[in-house]
């Protein structure tokens, strides 16, 4: 029908018109209310939200998400002086539109020192990608939502230096709570990660000083396999087995004298071609887990015919 199209156009808005008072503000209220009510914009803003949808700026603004970013900024933890920046320049080298720009600061004899001297952005190249702060391996540069940056001088106002960039670590928590708050957690368990790891060789080094109780036990040695060892075969790792040397620390410890004694007593022929001299220097690479080290020892061993 014609016109049918135009009388639906004029429904939707006559709707959006009515329910902007019907359902935004109870009929017997909206009159005495503040037309800048933050529960009433708040209620217009939600998905649910029905009635007209425009906010009387500025002196309403929207509530904006928390993934909205704008232009970046560079966090610091205590004071401005000392920001998380090391000047490492990843940032500007992945920034698409090329915007940024770093210089380091040195220190008292003129060598480059892991903080920034400079740091500059140009805000109106700038295409709030976001790549800066993906790529940043310190979690220095954040987005910003601050989008009011209407100026009358380019040249002044839109090109950041650092005093412009900087901001405190409190105000990206309070812009970006979830992604602050996965960051710190990541740190901790990284953290904890390192001093478990810095824990484990002295507890070791404890429990091998400490005099084991009278009448104790030893501790069962798992076996471990001594052919890795260069002029070590099946024959000679099953007599030192039975002589009671069954993993590379017990044989690094072995006097060389007692090892040839072991393995002759079993099959003297075994000695041909090897010297048990060589085995404890390789065994304590094995025991220590420094197997690249051991590669390397026993290239050398070969070349120079050592067994």
């Amino acid at each position: 029908m014609f016109g049918l199209g135009l009388l639906k156009g004029l429904g939707v808005t006559m709707r959006h018109f009515v329910e902007s008072f019907v359902y935004d503000r109870k009929p017997w209220e909206w009159l005495f209310t503040d037309r800048y009510d933050q529960e009433w914009l708040e209620k217009r803003q939600d998905v649910d939200g029905k009635g007209m949808f425009t906010l009387q700026y500025p002196e309403q603004k929207r509530v904006l998400p928390e993934n909205f970013r704008y232009l970046p900024m560079l966090v610091y933890e205590e004071t401005p002086e000392n920001p998380r920046c090391t000047a490492c320049g990843i940032c500007a080298r992945v920034c698409p539109p090329q915007c940024i720009w770093i210089e380091r600061a040195t220190d008292e004899r003129g060598r480059p020192s892991a903080r920034p001297a400079g740091f500059w952005i140009d805000a109106v190249i700038c295409m709030s990608c976001g790549y800066c702060a993906e790529y940043c391996p310190f979690d220095a540069i954040k987005m910003n939502q601050e989008y009011e940056l209407a100026t009358e001088n380019r040249d002044r106002d839109m090109f950041l230096d650092l005093q412009d960039l900087l901001v405190p670590v409190q105000y990206y928590a309070q812009l970006h709570p979830s992604d602050y708050a996965a960051e710190e957690e990541a740190r901790r368990a990284k953290e904890e990660a390192k001093r478990k790891a810095a824990e484990k060789p002295a507890a070791a080094q404890k429990a091998a000083e400490a005099p084991s109780p009278a009448g104790a036990a030893p501790a069962a040695v798992q076996d471990e396999d001594l052919a890795r060892i260069q002029g070590i075969n099946e024959k000679i790792a099953e007599l030192l087995r039975n002589a009671g040397i069954r993993s590379y620390a017990q044989l690094a410890e072995s006097d060389p004298e007692r090892l040839r004694a072991i393995v002759a007593e079993g099959n003297a022929e075994l000695l041909q071609g090897v010297d048990p001299a060589n085995w404890p220097k390789q065994a304590k690479l094995a025991a220590a887990g420094k197997w690249e080290a051991l590669g390397r020892l026993q290239e050398k061993m070969k070349a120079r015919g050592e067994g």
